[in-house]
C-alpha cells in the first residue's frame, strides 16, 4: 500500500487507460457517491519510489502509447450519415412494437361484440399479451447481453412475426390467447433496438436522438390507427391483425445491415471487430478514427440478475422499476380507457348506493368511424410529447422530465372525475397521453444510461418486464373497474403517477452528459476518483488555512 501512500508528485488527468484502471483496488460506493466521465482523476506521476519500484502509470503499458475508448472515439467521429441510417432500421422494430400494443385497444371491443365475450374475458385478450412480455423481456435481455444485441433483437422480432401472422388464423378464444400470449413473448425483446441504438451515439446526442426513434413508436400508433379505420369495416380484425405484422417482416428485411455493438464486441475480448465496426461508423460519416489503440475492460460473467443489486445500484433498480411500472400502467391504461370512454359517450348516471357517482354505461358496441378519428386525434398526442421532452431532457435532465411527466398526467385526470362532454374528454385524454408517453421514453433514455454494458440489456430487459406487470394490470382496471366505478378507476392512475413523480425525483443518479459505463470497473473508478479528488482538495484547503 505504500506505493499510494508515498508523497510524491501529483498529476491530474481523465482515465483513458482500462487496463491501468483494473489493476487499482477500488472501495464500492453507494448510488449517491457516483461520479461521470468527466471527473478528474489523480495518479501518482511516473518515478521510482524508495525501493525501486515504478509508479502506476508504468504497469505494463508503454507510457507514450496513446489509446481510446469507445467513448471517445464515438465523440470524435460524431452523429452522421451511419447513426441516421440506424434510426431507420431500429426504429422500423419499434414501429411493429407500437402497432402490435395499439391493435389490444381496437380488438377488444370488436370481439366483445362479434364473439359475445364478458368483461374479463376481453381483459384477458390484452393482458396475456403483456404476460408474454413480463416473461419475454429478462429473457431476451439475457440472450443479448451474452450473445448479442443484433442477435436478440433479431431473434424476439422473427418470433413475433410468425405468431403475429398465426393468430390472424385463430379459430376460437382460447387459440387467440395462447397465439397472442405468443406474440407478447416475442415483442419483449423489443426495447433491446434502443439497447443497440443508443451504444452507436456520442454522449451529447444521446438523449436527443434516443428521442428521436421514440418517434417512430408515435408514427406505429398512428398508423395503426389509420389502418384500424381503413380494414375494419370491410375486411374484419383478422386481416388487421396480418397487416399489422408487416412491419416486423419489413425489419427481418433490413436487419442483416445491423452491425454488432462495438462495447459488446469488447467487453467480449474482440477488439479487432470493435475496430472494424468504429472504422465502419467513421466511414460512413467521413470522419477520421481517432489514433492509438482501442482499450476496454473483457468481462466474462454478463448478464448477471444479482448485478443490478450491487451495492451502487439497488437504490437505482428498485426506483427505476417502479416508475417502468407506474409508465405502463398508466399509458397503456389512457390507450384502453380512450375507447371505452368514447363508447360511453356523455351519459352519467348515478346508483351507488346512497352516494351519487357518474357510471358509464357500456354495452357492447362496435367502433365507428367518428371513435376512430377520436382514437387517431388522441394518438397524434404522441408526437408533442415527444417534443416537450426532447426541450426539456437535455435542459432540465432525465429525472425532474420523468417526473414533470407523471405530475403532468396526474393532473390532467382531474377534470375526468365530473362528467364532461366528449369534446373535454378527448383534449384531456390528448394531453395525458402526450405527457406519460413522453414519459415511458425518457426512461428507455435514462436506463442504458445509468447501467454498464456487461448489465445493460438486462437492465432493460427486466424494467421492461416489471412495466408488463403493470400493462397486465391496467385491462383490469380500464376495462372491468370502470363498468363499476369511473372515479375508483381514475384515481388509480391519479395516485400511481403521483408516486411515479416523487420515485422519479428521487434516482439517487442524474445521467446527463455522463458516458455510457463500459463495467463496473468504470463506475468504481469514478468513485475511486470522486473520493480522491475530495480528499486532496481537503487536504489542500488545510494547507492554505
Amino acid at each position: 500500500m505504500d506505493l499510494w501512500s508515498r508523497k510524491d508528485n501529483v498529476t491530474y488527468k481523465r482515465w483513458t487507460n482500462h487496463e491501468v484502471r483494473s489493476g487499482v483496488n477500488l472501495v464500492g460506493h453507494s448510488d449517491e457517491d457516483q461520479g461521470t466521465d468527466n471527473e478528474i482523476c489523480t495518479i501518482a506521476s511516473a518515478g521510482v519510489d524508495s525501493e525501486g519500484r515504478r509508479s502506476a502509470t508504468m504497469s505494463g503499458l508503454d507510457q507514450h502509447e496513446e489509446t481510446f475508448t469507445v467513448d471517445e472515439a464515438l465523440e470524435a467521429i460524431g452523429f452522421g450519415k451511419f447513426q441516421w441510417k440506424m434510426s431507420v432500421v431500429t426504429g422500423l422494430s419499434w414501429v411493429a412494437d407500437a402497432m402490435e400494443m395499439m391493435i389490444l385497444s381496437i380488438l377488444a371491443p370488436q370481439l366483445h361484440c362479434e364473439w359475445k365475450l364478458p368483461g374479463y374475458q376481453v381483459a384477458l385478450i390484452t393482458s396475456v399479451v403483456f404476460g408474454g412480455m413480463g416473461v419475454g423481456s429478462p429473457l431476451w435481455g439475457n440472450v443479448s447481453d451474452t450473445y448479442g444485441r443484433k442477435t436478440g433483437l433479431t431473434m424476439c422480432i422473427c418470433w413475433a412475426l410468425i405468431y403475429g401472422v398465426l393468430s390472424s388464423f385463430a379459430p376460437v378464444y382460447g387459440w387467440l390467447l395462447f397465439l397472442r400470449g405468443l406474440v407478447g413473448f416475442g415483442l419483449g425483446g423489443a426495447p433491446q433496438s434502443v439497447t443497440l441504438y443508443s451504444e452507436f451515439l456520442p454522449v451529447k446526442s444521446r438523449g436527443t436522438y434516443i428521442m428521436l426513434i421514440a418517434a417512430f413508436w408515435a408514427i406505429g400508433s398512428v398508423f395503426e390507427v389509420l389502418l384500424a379505420l381503413l380494414i375494419m369495416p370491410t375486411l374484419g380484425w383478422r386481416w388487421l391483425l396480418f397487416f399489422s405484422s408487416l412491419p416486423m417482416a419489413v425489419f427481418l428485411c433490413f436487419c442483416y445491415w445491423l452491425p454488432e455493438s462495438a462495447r459488446f464486441h469488447l467487453l467480449t475480448g474482440k477488439t479487432g471487430k470493435a475496430m472494424e465496426t468504429l472504422a465502419r461508423i467513421a466511414k460512413d460519416n467521413g470522419k477520421p478514427m481517432p489514433k492509438g489503440k482501442l482499450v476496454g475492460n473483457k468481462q466474462n460473467e454478463r448478464g448477471r440478475i444479482k448485478d443490478l443489486f450491487t451495492h451502487q445500484y439497488r437504490k437505482t433498480t428498485l426506483l427505476l422499476w417502479f416508475i417502468w411500472f407506474a409508465n405502463a400502467f398508466s399509458y397503456y391504461g389512457i390507450v384502453l380507457l380512450t375507447t371505452e370512454l368514447f363508447q360511453a359517450g356523455q351519459s352519467c348516471t348515478a346508483i351507488q348506493g346512497a352516494k351519487m357517482e357518474p357510471s358509464c354505461s357500456l354495452e357492447c358496441r362496435y367502433l365507428t368511424s367518428s371513435d376512430y378519428k377520436d382514437l387517431l386525434w388522441t394518438t397524434l398526442a404522441e408526437f408533442p410529447g415527444i417534443l416537450v421532452i426532447l426541450l426539456a431532457i437535455d435542459r432540465i435532465g432525465r429525472k425532474k422530465s420523468l417526473a414533470l411527466c407523471f405530475f403532468m398526467f396526474s393532473l390532467c385526470m382531474l377534470p375526468l372525475f365530473a362528467c364532461i362532454g366528449r369534446l373535454s374528454v378527448t383534449i384531456c385524454i390528448f394531453i395525458a397521453r402526450a405527457f406519460i408517453s413522453g414519459g415511458f421514453q425518457v426512461a428507455f433514455v435514462y436506463t442504458p444510461e445509468v447501467y454498464p454494458t456487461e448489465t445493460r440489456a438486462l437492465a432493460m430487459g427486466t424494467s421492461s418486464a416489471i412495466s408488463r406487470v403493470g400493462a397486465l394490470i391496467t385491462p383490469f382496471v380500464a376495462q372491468v373497474m370502470l363498468r363499476q366505478s369511473v372515479s375508483a378507476t381514475l384515481s388509480f392512475y391519479l395516485i400511481f403517477c403521483l408516486l411515479g413523480g416523487v420515485a422519479s425525483l428521487l434516482l439517487p443518479i442524474e445521467t446527463l452528459g455522463r458516458g455510457l459505463q463500459e463495467s463496473c470497473l468504470d463506475q468504481e473508478a469514478g468513485q475511486q476518483t470522486a473520493t480522491t479528488n475530495q480528499t486532496n482538495n481537503t487536504a489542500h484547503s488545510s494547507n492554505q488555512r
